[in-house]
């Protein structure tokens, strides 16, 4: 049974203990020469639509995206030191990754508001990027909104892995975002109570599934294929 499996990078796969919001806040401070008003607010949201919201608090016009992309993975390019040093991959989550990549008929990927060289910074940071086919995967430049990057890593896992466009997909990550993009296109979602929202928040905004971790990978995958046989 063919699946595609889409993690979540921050606080689903990594902590990365304060690092991607120090990125957003160099990246801004490289374009404007000055700090930002206030922190990013992420909460599974693209850096697409982080960046922009931090230039219109400040009252700044957005520059250009490539721009802003630039400035962005420079800044995280900077920090992987940091990331290694504060930051580490959470409970379960090698083993985890170790399994979905050893499933002959799976593509395992990411879905994550990171753009795509500061995802491959996080996850090379802990090793895991020889566990996830990131080629296919869909990354913060590649929409505005989170649900549309469903789409994107659909298309990519078509044409790059000869993946059928019926195939189904399942999201892994730790927001309301997360759980609201696998609704809104009709994907499967395992929600991660591994971040800043507790299990009943995950369940409230229609999780179906809801963990506090990653560590029973048994378990895991026996969830991961019954959205396989769906």
């Amino acid at each position: 049974m063919q699946l595609i499996v889409l993690w979540d990078i921050d606080h689903t796969l990594i902590e990365n203990s304060g690092v991607s919001k120090e990125i957003y806040a160099a990246a801004f401070s490289a374009l404007t020469g000055a700090a930002p008003a206030g922190p990013a607010r992420t909460e599974g949201r693209t850096d697409r639509l982080i960046m922009r919201d931090m230039f219109a608090a400040d009252g700044l016009p957005e520059p250009e995206w490539a721009t802003v992309e630039a400035a962005l993975a420079r800044a995280g390019e900077q920090r992987i030191e940091d990331l290694r040093r504060r930051g580490r991959a959470l409970p379960g989550v090698r083993e985890i990754l170790k399994a979905a990549s050893a499933e002959d008929r799976w593509v395992s990927s990411v879905l994550t508001g990171n753009i795509a060289a500061n995802a491959c910074v996080k996850v090379s940071a802990f090793g895991l990027d020889p566990l996830l086919d990131l080629s296919v995967g869909a990354f913060g430049a590649d929409a505005l909104q989170r649900p549309d990057l469903v789409a994107v890593a659909r298309e990519r896992a078509h044409r790059l892995r000869a993946v059928a466009n019926d195939v189904p997909v399942v999201l892994v990550g730790d927001t309301p975002r997360d759980v609201e993009a696998a609704l809104a296109t009709g994907s499967g979602i395992i929600a991660v109570a591994s971040g800043l929202y507790s299990p009943e928040e995950l369940a409230a905004a229609g999780a179906s599934e809801v963990l506090t971790d990653l560590t029973d990978t048994m378990s895991l995958l026996q969830i991961l294929e019954s959205f396989a046989a769906h």
